[in-house]
């Protein structure tokens, strides 16, 4: 008997979709292939499971035969694609991780875990703790040897950078932070407002690939980094076409780009001049799905905040991530999966010898994120083909991190409690050989190697429709044909059929 994947489970039970159905349209295999104390395996591979079975959902109202909407999740190709910042390469290069003064730093009464891998957060984090802009690593660890953990914390984020004391669960759990964001489903899908001007959703003939139920519909993403990149990603990899904006100011790593950009197009927008804000405002009359992934209020003076996107365009669906959730105190702060793994517990539960705290084997906090927020879009855009509405989506590192807590510790099937920090725990956590889940294509900056997609279509080959894209190369504008568009109040009348977006 198949085992039930606890967070496909907890995914159906927040959209009312059968596990059944959803474990029918997305097989997960076997295997553990992101080894870790926390269920991390299992974490990843439910969460891309969600993401297929939202896309065959939605193929299926599209017209699709539900005998071919069915979709692979190999723990293999979904480890790679997790571990994508670590595997991938141009021209056999591999891409640094994290920066000189990013990572764990003892103080005075415990660790903090700093993120200073954006020249900004770096000026903030040396700002903030009195250093010079040249100050290494070590004179870094010798300032935080000064002060307390929570001290440091404090005035990390008094001067807008990032960072966060190491917790144990115990006390993760006793933080209100915690508590607000375990308030929240692991998945949230809100209708917005009345359904004025937003009726059912009609798709013109038949989908001609039920492997590509985006196709047609457009996405527009005001996301960073990994999660909310991952989300978008996984939306092009199903036929959408996906515009990423970004701000000329804030340059985004390229390694960053490289492996969560694929299928996109890059444009740049600055929204503090008039003709910024104008190319959004065409921009905005033609998108179908607005996904933002910057922390809460950062965008709402662009008018990107969910409400205001739905009463200036009844019938969209508007998709949202951040670190810490929606309420309580640091809910409008700063975060990224390295800092929510220290503050939530996780770090202190993946020491590698009960003293340094560690990390999960990939930044699985983030992925998972992001496939999540893909099928809360895909499960929105089902529900408009039916009810029409305007809904907004959500997902939030810190609830995907009490996700994965919930799971349970690994390390405990055997009866043991065992802390960890033993050479038995260190070969049995080793990551397992993924060069078989990778694959080469020359780009503009060389060759790529990189990790095929998570998902998978059986008997046929399945990647992204592109790959290694140049960051900020494209005009601000939706490409000129889309094969079956939507009709409905919001997006107006299908336009002539073309080519996959």
């Amino acid at each position: 008997m198949e085992c039930v994947n606890r967070i496909l489970s907890e995914f159906c039970a927040t959209t009312g979709i059968a596990y059944e159905t959803a474990a029918s349209a997305a097989h997960i295999g076997a295997g553990e292939t992101l080894p870790s104390r926390p269920a991390t395996t299992e974490l990843a591979t439910g969460s891309v499971a969600a993401a297929a079975a939202a896309a065959a959902l939605f193929a299926r109202s599209r017209g699709a035969s539900p005998v071919v909407t069915r979709w692979e999740v190999d723990p293999r190709r979904v480890a790679a694609s997790f571990r994508g910042d670590q595997l991938l390469q141009l021209d056999g290069r591999a891409f640094p991780g994290f920066s000189e003064l990013s990572g764990f730093f003892r103080t005075r009464d415990g660790w903090l875990r700093t993120h200073a891998n954006y020249p900004h957060h770096r000026r903030r984090l040396l700002t903030a703790l009195d250093l010079p802009e040249d100050a290494d690593r070590e004179a870094l660890a010798a300032r935080l040897e000064q002060v307390g953990a929570t001290e440091a914390e404090e005035l990390v984020r008094a001067r807008q950078g990032v960072a966060a004391a190491v917790r144990t669960r115990e006390e993760w759990a006793a933080h209100p932070q915690s508590a607000a964001a375990a308030a929240t489903p692991v998945l949230g899908i809100e209708e917005l407002g009345d359904r004025t001007g937003a009726g059912p959703r009609e798709y013109r003939g038949k989908l001609r690939d039920p492997a590509l139920p985006m196709a047609g519909l457009r996405v527009l993403d005001f996301t960073r980094v990994i999660a909310g990149p991952v989300a978008t990603r996984t939306l092009a990899l199903l036929g959408a076409d996906v515009l990423r904006v970004d701000d000329p100011k804030l340059p985004e790593l390229e390694a960053q780009h490289l492996d969560n950009g694929m299928g996109k197009r890059s444009t740049l927008l600055d929204l503090r001049e008039p003709a910024g804000l104008a190319a959004l405002d065409r921009l905005l009359e033609g998108a179908d799905v607005v996904v933002t992934g910057y922390r809460r209020h950062a965008l709402d003076a662009f008018g990107l905040a969910p409400d205001a996107l739905a009463a200036r365009r009844p019938g969209l669906v508007v998709a949202t991530l951040d670190a810490w959730g929606p309420t309580g105190p640091w809910s409008g702060i700063r975060g990224f999966d390295s800092i929510v793994q220290a503050a939530a517990g996780i770090s202190v539960l993946t020491s590698p010898d009960g003293d340094k705290p560690g990390a999960l084997p990939a930044q699985a906090l983030d992925h998972a994120s992001g496939y999540l927020l893909a099928a809360g879009v895909l499960v929105a855009l089902n529900r408009q083909v039916g009810d029409g509405g305007t809904w907004h989506v959500h997902t939030h590192l810190a609830r995907t991190a009490k996700a994965l807590l919930d799971l349970g510790d690994t390390d405990r099937t055997d009866g043991t409690e065992s802390l960890g920090g033993t050479d038995n725990d260190a070969r049995r956590f080793e990551q397992p050989d993924l060069s078989d889940c990778l694959h080469e294509q020359a780009t503009p900056g060389g060759l790529l190697r990189y990790p095929l997609p998570a998902l998978d279509v059986p008997a046929r080959p399945f990647d992204y429709p592109s790959v290694g894209g140049v960051w900020g190369a494209d005009e601000p504008a939706w490409r000129e044909t889309r094969a079956g568009a939507p009709t409905s109040a919001a997006t107006g009348p299908s336009r002539s059929a073309g080519t996959r977006g």
